[in-house]
């Protein structure tokens, strides 16, 4: 089995061009929550609590090679507050009930229940926030519009949200329910982040349905090498939505090819090959060839 620095050596090396600017962006969306408070600096202690910051480094890089990196920082930073909204929710106890997040105490264990659960409302809001402020640094209402539409269905029932729930209370847990809590839950994010890069770095809007399938392809790669990467683990806990797990190595190797294959075919029909989406596929496949060994 690979270690946890193996697996994620190649990632860093990718993301880190990227990680210094975010770091500093964040840390502005911070400031810029208001006066200070308990409830702010709960906010805080989520939004800085580590991270690769993967999500909002996918919206530039799409952005940068579109040439219009600047303009998209907010919404960059906009995706990273969805996603860490949506990780204080999943902590509480009513939900995944962890104590633990990126090795340090959950929002809920430090700042209380109640705090964490405003934390999720509050970081949502400033989300939509933030892209109306790409959409102003743009000057392009469409797209301002479009953005927000991306997002709304990515974090609501048909989204992140919706994923979440079928996670918890899946009606049956087959091939077609594990492909939906995968999409809902994990891909949509991965969705809002190249639609943003797509949108505010200026790509074509006729190719703005090409831009989500390549990020639909591209999640589902992610996450079957995820899981092909957690299947001990995700047996100790007891987790039973792990596509490895459920249809076997062999049938999830197969269905990550196919997945990123359409990824790459995504990438070239929409002239992304100089970015470096192509290096995060060959991430994904040089992981999943060291679990194979």
């Amino acid at each position: 089995m690979m270690s946890h620095k193996q697996k994620n050596e190649s990632l860093f090396e990718t993301l880190r061009p990227y990680q210094a600017l975010i770091e500093e962006k964040m840390r502005e969306v911070v400031q810029d929550l208001g006066p200070e408070s308990q409830l702010r600096n709960a906010c805080e202690y989520a939004l800085l609590n580590g991270g690769k910051r993967f999500r909002p480094a996918l919206v530039m890089m799409v952005a940068e090679a579109l040439g219009g990196g600047e303009q998209a920082v907010p919404a960059a930073m906009a995706i990273e507050v969805f996603h860490s909204a949506s990780l204080v929710a999943d902590d509480l106890p009513c939900m995944d009930n962890d104590d633990y997040r990126r090795e340090k105490p959950s929002v809920h264990k430090k700042f209380g229940e109640t705090t964490a659960l405003l934390v999720s409302y509050a970081l949502i809001s400033a989300g939509y926030e933030l892209i109306a402020k790409s959409s102003r640094n743009l000057n392009d209402a469409e797209r301002g519009l479009l953005a927000v539409q991306t997002a709304s269905r990515n974090t609501g029932l048909r989204g992140a949200a919706g994923g979440q729930y079928l996670d918890i209370h899946p009606p049956v847990l087959n091939e077609k329910v594990l492909r939906e809590i995968i999409h809902l839950k994990t891909v949509s994010l991965f969705e809002i982040a190249f639609s943003f890069g797509w949108l505010f770095g200026g790509g074509d809007l006729d190719l703005l349905d090409t831009c989500k399938k390549t990020a639909w392809h591209f999640g589902m790669a992610f996450q079957i090498a995820d899981d092909l990467g957690d299947v001990e683990q995700d047996a100790h806990n007891g987790r039973k939505v792990n596509y490895a797990s459920f249809l076997g190595t062999e049938k999830a190797v197969e269905m990550f090819h196919v997945e990123l294959s359409q990824f790459y075919k995504g990438i070239i029909a929409l002239g992304l090959e100089g970015s470096p989406l192509p290096q995060l596929g060959k991430y994904l496949e040089h992981r999943i060839q060291l679990l194979l060994n």
